[in-house]
């Protein structure tokens, strides 16, 4: 999947999904990022196929978008 440039929004929130799953508040409050950004974040990440939204607020990383900007795809 392409079209959805990283910032370092996603990238933390991308490095505690790689932990295990989170919501958006333990998110902002782990970050320091507002949970209104986390959750505009997300969404993005949800919509390109990246996290996938486990029940109420719950997310997990699907697929690692910064593997494929490494990889040169």
């Amino acid at each position: 999947m392409s079209g959805l440039s990283l910032n370092p929004t996603d990238r933390a929130i991308l490095n505690l999904l790689e932990e295990g799953r989170c919501t958006p508040s333990y998110i902002a409050q782990e970050t320091d990022y507002t949970r209104g950004n986390v959750q505009n974040r997300l969404l993005r990440l949800v919509e390109h196929g990246y996290v996938r939204q486990l029940g109420c607020g719950l997310y997990e990383l699907v697929e690692d978008p910064r593997e494929e900007s490494s990889n040169g795809t």
